[in-house]
């Protein structure tokens, strides 16, 4: 028998600053929206985060390396502990389909420290949205200089949208985790302090 952690100490780290990195360049990158809208609607400048566009460009390209460098300590991370390997796969489509459908029933059985299938997949996606909004982003910031790849992106122009699109779909993954933190309170907790589960023959007993 023995007990291991069910969020262990480097994930909770790049967790933590991920979400207050994430707050700052939500905020930081409506008010550069705000400055050029590419449809017909802006944030409120309460939302916002630098003030004028000086500000709010500084307050994004600063937190930007925030975010790369604790986002690539991560993926280490979770390539050299099997974290990825162990945690979010397999994904398939059955599995995905059922737990899905029981979510949608409301009978969803919930493992601490055990991802479902609709978690994994959502993982993997917000993983790829966030690879595609550095690229994106890297392509708007140096359009000339890195114009191969703003060019791959279809222009500086729809590079924005790609941006603004990367950006909808991890606001989109942020809502409904914080969404299902709300349904099921007890899986802050481990992500605080680390939690463990104890693990005996093969079978798992939760604390």
């Amino acid at each position: 028998m023995k007990k291991i952690r069910v969020h262990p100490w480097p994930i909770r780290l790049t967790h933590w600053v991920n979400a207050f990195g994430m707050v700052c360049m939500f905020m930081s990158g409506w008010g550069i929206y705000n400055a050029s809208p590419l449809f017909r609607f802006s944030f409120p400048r309460d939302f916002t985060l630098g003030g004028w566009l000086g500000g709010v460009l500084a307050w994004h390209f600063a937190v930007m390396w925030l975010l790369v460098i604790n986002g690539l300590i991560y993926v280490l991370y979770g390539v050299f502990s099997r974290h990825f390997k162990r945690d979010f796969l397999p994904v398939t489509a059955n599995t995905v389909k059922r737990d899905l459908l029981d979510a949608l029933r409301f009978g969803l059985k919930h493992e601490k420290g055990v991802y479902n299938a609709v978690q994994r997949l959502m993982y993997w996606l917000v993983l790829a949205a966030g690879v595609l909004i550095v690229v994106s982003g890297l392509a708007i910031w140096k359009p000339v200089q890195l114009q191969e790849l703003t060019a791959l992106l279809g222009g500086y122009d729809f590079a924005r949208f790609v941006h603004f699109g990367a950006m909808a779909a991890i606001g989109a993954f942020t809502v409904v985790h914080l969404v299902l933190v709300l349904l099921v309170p007890k899986t802050l907790l481990p992500m605080i302090a680390g939690g463990v589960r104890t693990v005996d023959d093969g079978k798992v007993e939760h604390d």
